[in-house]
């Protein structure tokens, strides 16, 4: 006791080497957030701090555990190297896609990047942004490698050294976590509400890989349901005039087994989804009956993109078909993460590599699936590369009767070898391969519209330039448009070849996009998008802002109709069931986090980041704040805290249904 006494009067128990980690760690950190994060001045500042401290810690440890201080001294350089390289890979994914790659997708899919755009990643790399960031990230490593051994000891650590610093590091992160927990704000972020996004945009990079880890292994406070009164949110959010009288139909609900399951997983799936209302049949349910579908993703549309005059079909197609005034698409996991919210009515909870996970699951709701039941003719075709994404797995098993063509297994005959390629030449080429085979289901992801928006480096951009080079708007702007005039000009041709041929009242095309246009801003954040609210009107500062669009369901019967509005909140997992009713499909509406906006289901918008909106208003989870639509509105006791329980219940359903395989425990391999 007498030694540990003298030793701390002394000053024994500390090193400077101790804050070499804890301080490196901070700086990329601060470095990051700066980049990458909006917010830098906030509470999880603090946070993110601590935790730095208490993971620096263990970065002391090991490089402190050898004998020899040479071997000491090359192992802190190459793990402060290595730390670095986490770093600018995730800035790097996060310029290009706007997102984070979790662990998952780091392993499963990050190579995407560099493999389909490599011309657009060594670009990134090398422009003076991109080299500037590979010089502040390199700059710790470079002193210490000068310096290192002048001001710090690479000698092993003795025992007393040891034991304070694992007591430094236990007891930081004990009291942050406890701090963290008590916050009504960052605390659901944490634990309850925890996604990979918002935990390394308020924790830090290493803090959110280290929850992510933590998470796989051991399973997240996320993963069990809660108990809601679910039937409770009813007449405030029941949609528009649309809504059909519930005495006159039935419910779009099937007869399951929910008693017991196959594993644990099964089980808690089931016991939620018996919990949850079918939404009611109406007057709609059917009218798509027995049609055409063509379903198209279109890269990085938006709302803003439609105009009466620089896009007339666009334009009819939006307003004289099923008119969405309030549409959104979160962007959580780049473009396949658009893609499987709008083909599998779900978020993709495993990030970048969710798509990938269905690979060998029972993919029973996708519109491929359930017309293919019915005797459809169906294809996808995507006109950019066949296994960018692993499409050339995926997209086989979207129940899609004649499979998948991209560039590389067919497409190639109809598309043009540049970047992006044509949607006016993948449609006008695969058109005449389906449209005698009716009824045909067929399903488009388009590239034209894809960043970045410059003449020398976009051909769909150069090619219609001549369009938009007087508009209102800076280049960048004008390139956007120039872009998406090519998926324009493919609907003009398809829209025009269905008239000819005779059958434009016997066809649905449904369109929405992937994600919102990410590739306007490269360096981009919430609060710095200029050139995104520029072409929006108004300043990009939330999530829900950032990702409203226009969701397109048009077919030519429906303009024989009077207009059929629909003015609550929708998104992208509102377009399996929607379609499922209307084409008349025996579904169970249970079984789909999204609701059918045609029927009285109260309206609810959410994204990853647990930020939701419905009739009522709009709550911000980074915020902890519910924005009414009419302050003068009574809302209801207890509304917020019940929409936030459904919400998460939704975003553990989509979870669990994917990765237990959910839909084939009900109907069968």
């Amino acid at each position: 006791m007498n030694e540990i006494l003298n030793r701390l009067k002394n000053k024994e128990w500390f090193s400077l080497t101790m804050i070499l980690f804890p301080a490196v760690l901070f700086y990329y950190e601060c470095i990051f957030r700066i980049s990458s994060v909006d917010g830098f001045f906030k509470l999880s500042m603090l946070f993110m701090l601590l935790f730095c401290i208490s993971l620096g810690m263990i970065g002391y440890l090991l490089t402190t555990i050898f004998k020899n201080s040479k071997v000491n001294f090359i192992l802190t350089a190459v793990l402060m190297s290595l730390c670095a390289v986490v770093y600018l890979v995730e800035y790097f994914v996060n310029r290009f896609f706007k997102v984070f790659y979790d662990i998952n997708t780091i392993f499963g899919g990050a190579g995407h990047l560099a493999d389909g755009f490599v011309d657009e990643t060594l670009a990134l790399i090398f422009s003076f942004d991109g080299l500037f960031k590979i010089f502040l990230y390199f700059l710790p490593v470079v002193l210490y490698i000068i310096f290192g051994r002048r001001f710090l000891s690479a000698e092993r650590t003795d025992k007393f050294k040891k034991s304070f610093a694992v007591l430094v590091a236990v007891f930081v992160h004990i009291i942050t976590v406890l701090c963290v927990s008590l916050s009504s704000v960052y605390g659901p972020i944490y634990n309850k509400e925890y996604n990979f996004q918002s935990a390394v945009g308020n924790f830090g990079l290493f803090t959110g890989l280290r929850l992510d880890i933590q998470n796989y292994i051991f399973g997240s406070s996320s993963e069990s349901f809660e108990n809601t009164d679910i039937g409770s949110v009813s007449s405030e959010s029941a949609s528009s005039e649309s809504v059909s009288k519930p005495e006159e139909y039935g419910f779009n609900q099937l007869e399951l087994d929910l008693e017991g399951g196959s594993t644990t997983k099964i089980k808690e799936l089931n016991e939620y989804v018996s919990t949850l209302t079918a939404s009611k049949k109406n007057q709609y349910t059917g009218l798509f009956k027995g049609k055409n579908l063509i379903m198209i993703t279109a890269e990085a549309f938006t709302a803003e993109v439609i105009d009466p005059t620089l896009t007339p079909t666009l334009y009819r197609l939006a307003t004289k078909g099923i008119n969405f005034t309030d549409y959104y698409q979160p962007a959580s996991a780049g473009t396949t993460g658009g893609e499987y919210q709008n083909i599998f009515g779900m978020l993709p909870t495993a990030g970048g590599m969710s798509f990938k996970n269905t690979a060998d699951n029972l993919n029973y709701y996708t519109m491929g699936s359930q017309l293919n039941r019915l005797g459809y003719y169906g294809k996808a075709f995507h006109n950019n590369s066949h296994t960018y994404y692993s499409r050339n797995v995926t997209h086989i098993n979207l129940g899609y009767s004649d499979g998948f063509m991209g560039y590389g297994n067919g497409m190639e005959e109809f598309v043009k070898k540049r970047w992006p390629q044509s949607d006016l030449e993948m449609i006008a080429g695969t058109l005449p391969t389906y449209i005698d085979q009716q009824p045909f289901n067929v399903y488009y992801m388009s590239v034209s519209g894809h960043s970045g928006y410059t003449r020398t480096g976009n051909a769909m951009t150069a090619k219609n330039w001549e369009k938009v080079k007087d508009l209102a708007y800076s280049d960048q702007v004008k390139g956007y448009l120039a872009a998406n005039l090519e998926l324009e000009n493919a609907l003009a041709h398809l829209v025009n070849e269905l008239e000819n041929k005779g059958i434009v009242d016997d066809t649905v095309i449904c369109i929405s996009t992937d994600h919102f246009p990410y590739g306007l801003d490269q360096n981009g954040k919430l609060g710095n998008m200029p050139y995104l609210s520029e072409l929006y009107g108004y300043n990009v500062t939330n999530y829900i802002e950032r990702d409203h669009s226009r969701l397109i369901l048009w077919s030519g019967c429906l303009e024989k109709m009077d207009p059929i509005i629909v003015d609550s909140p929708t998104f992208g997992l509102d377009i399996v069931p929607t379609l499922s009713n209307l084409f008349g499909t025996e579904f169970d509406s249970r079984l789909l986090p999204g609701r059918d906006v045609l029927s009285d289901a109260p309206a609810l918008v959410f994204n990853m980041n647990y930020d939701w909106k419905t009739d009522l208003g709009t709550y911000y989870s980074s915020k902890g704040t519910f924005v009414p639509n009419d302050e003068t509105a009574e809302i209801p006791e207890g509304y917020v805290s019940r929409i936030k329980t459904i919400v998460r219940n939704k975003i553990r359903y989509c979870s669990g249904a994917l990765s237990s395989d959910y839909f084939a425990y009900h109907f069968g391999k």
